[in-house]
């Protein structure tokens, strides 16, 4: 009869150490996870109700916040940072066009920005840092 043995790996070898997450991708999840809930809040509030960021701009900084969770998986540091500058850029960018658009339309009266574009405007200001600290370690 033959006799098995438990697969061993043979003494002398290695394994590789699994280190955790980057701190600076950890930063970027956070970030990605900001923009995609603020996309989908209300964005402007009014006395007749509010407007939500998806009938505007938020499903732009949606996508957006995909790629920013797409680079929090790459391996590759370089690519994670432009990821990451994008995602930063379209937040801030769309989110801030927005509140200008809306003031040269109607000024102050009458709105107030909602709980979304908020979170998407923090959000986006944390990717830039999460992009920042991946571009000085890189």
């Amino acid at each position: 009869m033959a006799t098995t043995t438990p697969a061993t790996a043979p003494t002398g070898t290695a394994r590789p150490v699994r280190r955790g997450a980057h701190p600076a991708k950890r930063l970027l999840l956070g970030a990605s996870v900001m923009v995609m809930f603020g996309s989908f809040l209300p964005w402007i509030d009014t006395p007749i109700g509010s407007i939500s960021g998806t009938r505007g701009a938020g499903l732009w900084t949606f996508y957006a916040a995909m790629l920013g969770f797409a680079a929090v998986m790459v391996p590759l540091r370089r690519l994670a940072m432009a990821q990451a500058a994008v995602l930063s850029a379209a937040a801030i960018g769309l989110a801030t066009w927005q509140v200008v658009h809306l003031l040269s339309l109607v000024g102050t009266a009458g709105w107030r920005p909602g709980p979304g574009i908020v979170l998407v405007i923090g959000g986006g200001v944390a990717a830039g840092a999460a992009a920042y600290r991946l571009r000085r370690e890189a």
